[in-house]
């Protein structure tokens, strides 16, 4: 069998029920690829549904959700440190890990063994930095590296800390190569364009009558800062807008549906990125039957343990 099964795709592909069926198929757990599902009470906008890790009776193990409170940081580094932890203990135990998310650089960090230094934080530079508008260290962070990740210059937290790592590798003779690459099996769900689209905003008008507004009142309650939950961007930055007072209902949901498109954009742009740097990503197309689903994954799966041995 392969070391690892991926299973990827853009928000509201419905990756996750697939995932949690193929798990149950092949007595497997779920490792989350998603870089905000880790942090405890943020459900609803981070789209966690856990009722969708049980199958009848059965409930699938899932890993690297709600190991983290809101507020905290986590890194790349973090999040590889963490997958092999669960990776190894799903192994141990013989059964099939599948990796399941849609943060292409988290599910490619950990399939392609990337090189990576834990840097440490720099309170004298921070301290330098914080005088600084988004603008000047977005031309600062320029001069350091190349500009290929938007997220960096989303606010001024962000692209400090971009600074920061760069400097810090710059000043670093060598990486440090922590994990091997490992061989997964990689299956996309396919989704038309205009069709995520309507999936999208029909989902983002639910979350909003689920209680999406209240989740970040009851967050911003427990102490959290509102710069802190705006940092994890997309429904945590606009519904924190809005519950502050920075933006109407209106303009919220506005600005929120838009960003949720350009973020699944984004996120194909990474998956098309992952082919030309020579990963086979094996594409199913989401509006499949289930069992489909299923069954095309098992002869994919049947087909490289054949060309394996």
């Amino acid at each position: 069998m392969s070391d690892l099964i991926t299973i990827l795709g853009p928000t509201a592909s419905g990756k996750t029920p697939f995932a949690v069926e193929l798990a149950h198929k092949v007595n497997g757990e779920i490792i989350s690829g998603d870089s905000r599902q880790v942090y405890r009470h943020m459900d609803i906008g981070t789209g966690k549904d856990l009722n969708e890790y049980t199958i009848g009776d059965t409930t699938i193990n899932h890993h690297l959700i709600n190991i983290r409170n809101p507020g905290e940081k986590y890194s790349l580094f973090d999040f590889m440190k963490d997958f092999h932890v669960a990776y190894n203990d799903i192994v141990a135990r013989k059964k099939m890990p599948l990796l399941c998310g849609g943060t292409g650089l988290y599910i490619e960090s950990v399939i392609k063994g990337y090189e990576l230094m834990n840097v440490p934080q720099n309170p004298e530079l921070r301290e330098e930095l914080q005088t600084k508008s988004l603008d000047e260290l977005t031309a600062i962070l320029s001069t350091l590296k190349e500009p290929h990740n938007t997220t960096d210059r989303e606010n001024k937290r962000r692209a400090i800390r971009a600074i920061e790592i760069a400097l810090y590798q710059k000043e670093q003779t060598s990486s440090q190569k922590l994990y091997d690459p490992i061989d997964s099996l990689i299956i996309g769900v396919s989704i038309d364009r205009e069709l995520r689209r309507q999936k999208i905003s029909t989902r983002l008008i639910t979350r909003l009558e689920e209680g999406m507004v209240e989740e970040v009142q009851n967050i911003l309650s427990r102490g959290i800062a509102a710069e802190d939950l705006i940092y994890y961007g997309l429904e945590y930055k606009f519904v924190t807008l809005y519950v502050i007072g920075k933006l109407s209902y209106a303009e919220m949901f506005t600005q929120l549906e838009i960003a949720i498109h350009q973020f699944a954009k984004r996120q194909m742009t990474w998956f098309r990125g992952m082919e030309r740097r020579g990963l086979k990503i094996n594409w199913i197309d989401a509006l499949l039957p289930m069992e489909q689903k299923v069954e095309q994954a098992m002869e994919l799966l049947s087909k490289r343990q054949e060309v394996r041995g």
